[in-house]
């Protein structure tokens, strides 16, 4: 369980009109100057400011918890939704090159100077009453987008809960419905060292009366316990709703609802198909507010997209872009990349967070990596590419020995991997969002094997 958060006292003045920020970048700036901590869990500050802005929601709220699979199962929502006609809104963190993409309404990311207006609302709610309010950079981005989406006329908002769920500021916001994906270690400095301690703090976002998906195979007891205690509409995976698939179809089956013969979901990976068993579950439960229809299952789980899980990039080489950034997302990739099938080699650029668990990472990939290429990545949190080498270094010697390099930033390690590499070989970009982030800043690579090349001539 989280110990109570630290209290700080408010570090910044209020700004005058003529000194706000004219920009995003400006703002985002701002924001980071605000709270002499990066994380501070609690609500009473963030809601003390979504009070003073009469923050509120006219449409149904789904609200998405769980360590992994919480981005994909937004995507998988917002697209059914969409096809059935509905205008939805997303926010998600974190964002992979631009702040934009942490909302989408209709699909689209929205656009900057239409966030501008609501930083602006923050920064009056945070200063123009006593006293002022301290907030943490997610804490004032967040109560940002969600101004901008509640005032946007929505049908329906999805809202991926950060960190934790109990005290995430996300958590600010009463459910319609609750989604709980898959819950493992990470974060454990935060949110406890075992799954009952994490399940506990995901399970904060239930409401009482309000459907609960807990779409984890084996849920913690910690989250059946708190969803029993509140008096949650309890939907467990295996009990209240299950899929069953071949190699060419798949099916689900709910309360009062089956759907037989559907295509793959177009997000790769196995573990796909919990996160679109649980993503049809919260629509089943919202069936009399937010109805859709067969057909609109059908075409959002083809056309959803989500760059970054487990993103294949057709060239020569193959290019895998997936942000599994802890042991329990690294091993569903390698479970992935194992599925794929022969490839001679495989060049594996990785960067992380130094407070991950790297040994397990590094571990579960050490059978299928044959050339590794630590990056730097632009954040003090971050381990660096030479911790990575020598954490690395520390593991047992896989069957077939392995080579590493230590690169300045993503882009170069890639560029470094794609020189070293045939054209059937295959390159994977995993870890962080700063990682995959960083391959992505100016736009998908399409890989060309640069003897590949020379040899046309």
């Amino acid at each position: 369980m989280i110990a109570d958060a630290r209290r700080f006292a408010t570090i910044a003045t209020p700004m005058t009109p003529s000194a706000l920020p004219r920009t995003l970048a400006d703002w985002l700036a701002h924001c980071e100057r605000l709270h002499p901590a990066t994380i501070e869990l609690g609500l009473d500050r963030v809601r003390t400011v979504a009070d003073r802005l009469g923050l509120r929601f006219e449409c149904p709220v789904i609200t998405v918890a769980g360590t992994n699979g919480k981005g994909s199962t937004c995507a998988l929502i917002e697209s059914i939704a969409r096809q059935a006609g509905w205008k939805t809104g997303v926010y998600g963190s974190p964002h992979l090159v631009h702040f934009e993409e942490r909302c989408r309404i209709d699909g689209a990311a929205v656009a900057a100077a239409d966030l501008l207006p609501h930083f602006e609302a923050v920064e009056h709610a945070r200063c123009a009453f006593e006293p002022d309010v301290s907030l943490t950079y997610f804490e004032f981005t967040t109560l940002a987008i969600l101004r901008l989406m509640s005032t946007s006329g929505l049908d329906v908002a999805i809202l991926e809960v950060g960190l934790g769920g109990r005290l995430d500021a996300v958590n600010i916001i009463d459910a319609d419905c609750a989604v709980i994906t898959s819950i493992d270690l990470d974060h454990t400095e935060l949110l406890g060292d075992t799954r009952e301690a994490i399940g506990f703090e995901k399970a904060g976002v239930l409401r009482a009366g309000k459907p609960a998906i807990v779409g984890d195979p084996v849920p913690p007891q910690s989250v059946i316990d708190q969803a029993t205690a509140i008096g949650a509409d309890l939907w467990r995976f295996g009990v209240d709703f299950n899929f069953s698939g071949d190699r060419q179809q798949w099916g689900w089956a709910g309360r009062g609802r089956r759907y037989a013969g559907l295509a793959y979901p177009a997000l790769r990976g196995a573990n796909q198909l919990v996160n679109a068993a649980g993503a049809l579950a919260a629509l089943t439960a919202l069936r009399e507010r937010l109805p859709v229809t067969a057909q609109a299952v059908r075409s959002g789980l083809a056309m959803v997209e989500l760059p970054g899980r487990f993103q294949i990039v057709p060239g020569q080489p193959t290019l895998v872009l997936d942000v599994a950034h802890n042991p329990h997302s690294v091993a569903a990739l390698a479970a992935n990349l194992d599925a794929m099938g022969y490839y001679p080699r495989t060049h594996a650029v990785f960067g992380a967070m130094a407070d991950k668990d790297l040994g397990p990472m590094l571990g579960k990939m050490l059978p299928l990596v044959d050339r590794w290429l630590f990056t730097d990545l632009p954040t003090l949190r971050a381990a660096s590419a030479e911790a990575l080498l020598a954490r690395w270094r520390e593991l047992p010697t896989p069957p077939v020995p392995a080579r590493a390099s230590t690169h300045a930033d993503p882009l170069a390690a890639l560029q470094a991997a794609l020189e070293g590499a045939d054209p059937t070989d295959r390159i994977v970009v995993f870890g962080s969002f700063y990682t995959v982030g960083g391959v992505l800043k100016n736009g998908v690579p399409r890989l060309h094997a640069q003897h590949l090349a020379g040899s046309a001539g």
